[in-house]
């Protein structure tokens, strides 16, 4: 595989830096505006959360489908989508307050930034090729996470000055700025062939009839299925988590909500990008199992912490936990599928997938967490969630084989891995 060009790498770099919250959403700064700036209840957001996420879901499959179709990845990312129309909803919402507006802006928006995810991982491989994608992708997912840290850090002070509104602007704002990334890639140094999970062994432009796509995919390989109901779990587990930290805390202070919410997101974040960088450069060394285990674990555990004191220190604290979790999942999610499609032709639209099964338990997580939390308290939620992380952690690591490429059907190879951008 051709190695790319300093300037290339530097460009991915950026780009995931600006859509760190593009693709992520308003997500709980949603909580919170609607909480304290509409008064709705926890159980309508929760509704809304969900109509979001079951938006996305619909839309993951067909978008990874075509990534791997498209020779115009750029593109898609930013005219069919999703920064031009996740900035237009970003953009209404403080101008709407009735209950199925909010819920249609929100569903747009999730549609779109469905694109993201399957589209920067494609570009990734594309450029750097499979030997050398575990590193890149841990940098992705470092520079990710440094740019929602940022966001955060900015949303925080902007908003303890003019409110919680500021976030949608933000938003908006980096949205623009990741159109401005993605056009700066070259189109010429994305590899498609390699970009959709094929390799140099499989006939270019060869026809893939014969294998699976789509859900197919998903459930015609048994470790991928273990693997995205581990990921189901996960996702059902954590996704609720923040929301429900960031309604605690302007409950205490209706008026430092965001700007705490803030610090919750800058506080994991700021976990999130040393532990992208260690997973991308061990994951091939360590496997990938344990270190997914680790996540599982570190997500049961927090979410056992958080109902033993109300204390915004202490809330804050277990908080950074959370970066443990994610700062693993977002580097290992796109290796492990891509260990599983190799030579398929099908590394996009599996990752669509999955992301469809996993949303699934994001979306569900917010509106059950909602109707707990209304019907017995805020601790009783957190303690179902951590009770499904646990049974995600003892599936996992009971059934799910390694995937690195040494325990695989892959075979090494003695070439020296390309430089890393």
């Amino acid at each position: 595989m051709r190695q790319a060009a300093n300037p290339v790498g530097r460009t991915l770099d950026a780009l995931n830096f600006f859509l760190a919250d593009v693709r992520d959403g308003l997500g709980p700064y949603l909580a919170i505006y609607l909480l304290t700036d509409q008064k709705w209840d926890q159980a309508s957001i929760g509704v809304v959360m969900s109509v979001a996420a079951l938006a996305g879901i619909a839309a993951q499959t067909p978008a990874g489908a075509l990534i791997d179709a498209s020779t115009a990845k750029r593109f898609l990312m930013v005219a069919a989508a999703a920064a031009v129309v996740v900035t237009l909803a970003c953009l209404a919402l403080p101008f709407i307050q009735r209950f199925e507006w909010v819920a249609a802006t929100q569903a747009l928006a999730a549609s779109a930034g469905a694109v993201f995810p399957p589209a920067v991982a494609a570009v990734t491989l594309g450029i750097v090729g499979p030997r050398a994608f575990a590193k890149r992708i841990g940098r992705n997912e470092a520079f990710n996470h440094a740019g929602n840290a940022s966001a955060a850090a900015i949303s925080g002070a902007a908003a303890y000055f003019f409110g919680p509104i500021v976030v949608f602007w933000l938003l908006a704002a980096m949205a623009v700025a990741s159109i401005a990334a993605t056009l700066s890639i070259p189109a010429g140094a994305i590899d498609d062939h390699v970009a959709r999970g094929l390799d140099d062994t499989t006939e270019r432009g060869a026809g893939h009839g014969g294998q699976p796509s789509g859900f197919q995919v998903l459930l015609t390989c048994r470790p991928l299925l273990i693997f995205a109901a581990a990921t189901v779990l996960f996702h059902f587990s954590n996704a609720a988590m923040l929301p429900l930290v960031g309604q605690k805390l302007a409950l205490v202070n209706r008026n430092l909500g965001t700007t705490m919410m803030s610090v919750c997101i800058i506080a994991a974040q700021l976990v999130m990008v040393p532990v992208a960088m260690l997973v991308g450069r061990k994951a091939d060394q360590w496997g990938r199992k344990p270190i997914f285990a680790v996540a599982l674990a570190v997500l049961a555990i927090r979410g056992a912490l958080y109902p033993l004191s109300d204390n915004p220190y202490w809330l804050l604290s277990v908080q950074l936990l959370d970066g443990v979790g994610a700062g693993i999942f977002g580097a290992l999610f796109p290796l492990v599928v891509a260990d599983l499609t190799r030579g398929t032709g099908h590394f996009n639209v599996s990752q669509g997938a999955i992301a469809t099964a996993t949303g699934l338990g994001g979306a569900l997580s917010a509106a059950v967490a909602g109707f707990i939390v209304v019907k017995a308290g805020y601790s009783a939620a957190f303690l179902f969630l951590a009770a499904v992380a646990g049974v995600g952690l003892g599936l996992f690591v009971a059934m799910m084989p390694e995937t690195a490429p040494h325990a695989t059907r892959l075979r090494p190879s003695n070439k020296p891995v390309p430089r890393v951008l």
